[in-house]
């Protein structure tokens, strides 16, 4: 079984293109996939999959860096953090690519969130390009105060850091996961780092609908392409498809659902 930490619901605009993509993750071993907010909209279409196939679909909510500039209301997303299927907050974080100009409102927001996150005792799935330093810094705030399960403070997701970006993380007892990214061809740098985390630390996750892997590079990314990631991961860390399945699931299931291995 395999376990799909990061896709947004909200690229399935019509209900039977969503079913269809659920049958063929079926198909593919993908069996529980977590749907990720970032928005107003895609939270609402996380909390309508995680309704539509639950058990198979949990939800996390939040609000992604690009809604620094809107005024997004902490209260509500509060509220809506109560909901049974809501196992995570995010994404959020920090992006300094494409908007430097409001990284101030940025790291207001993200820090606001974390600090939701610890009064909920939620793991935070976590975005940063750009923005390493600010990144590890109000991380670093957020672990000395965290009042939950050390294993499960978050995941940086869809990671493409450097080597000692990931160990400043691993130190502060995230998560770190891989996407599609891992299977281009320029990714080497990439593979020297999924090569070394620990096991016990690693997710997969599509970011569907972006970043299709080889062979399906250039196409709208779907959950049941979870497999291809997998599958150069295992050929990165010279294990079995089957070990990194186990794996990367159970990590998924004690970060999201607090099982214990």
């Amino acid at each position: 079984m395999f376990f799909d930490t990061h896709a947004h619901f909200d690229a399935f605009t019509d209900p039977a293109d969503a079913r269809a993509a659920m049958t063929r993750a079926e198909a593919a071993g993908v069996l529980r996939i977590l749907a990720v907010g970032g928005s107003p909209e895609s939270s609402h279409a996380a909390l309508h999959a995680a309704a539509e196939w639950p058990g198979r679909v949990v939800a996390a909510l939040g609000y992604d860096r690009d809604q620094a500039d809107t005024s997004p209301s902490l209260a509500m997303l509060e509220s809506e953090l109560a909901q049974p299927a809501v196992v995570g907050l995010g994404e959020i974080g920090l992006d300094y690519h494409y908007q430097p100009e409001t990284a101030p409102a940025q790291r207001a927001l993200f820090a606001a969130q974390l600090e939701l996150a610890r009064r909920r005792k939620l793991p935070a799935i976590v975005h940063s390009r750009e923005a390493d330093a600010d990144t590890i810094a109000l991380l670093q705030e957020h672990a000395s105060a965290w009042p939950g399960d050390p294993a499960r403070i978050g995941v940086l997701h869809c990671f493409t850091g450097t080597a000692e970006f990931a160990a400043r993380l691993l130190d502060l007892g995230l998560m770190i996961s891989f996407s599609g990214i891992l299977t281009f061809r320029n990714a080497e740098p990439l593979r020297e780092v999924a090569r070394a985390v620990p096991a016990d630390r690693l997710l997969i996750e599509t970011d569907t609908p972006f970043l299709a892997p080889v062979p399906h590079r250039g196409k709208r990314n779907e959950p049941a392409w979870l497999v291809p990631v997998a599958e150069e991961l295992a050929k990165i860390r010279n294990d079995t498809l089957a070990h990194i399945a186990h794996s990367t699931t159970a990590n998924a299931e004690r970060l999201f659902l607090g099982k214990t291995p």
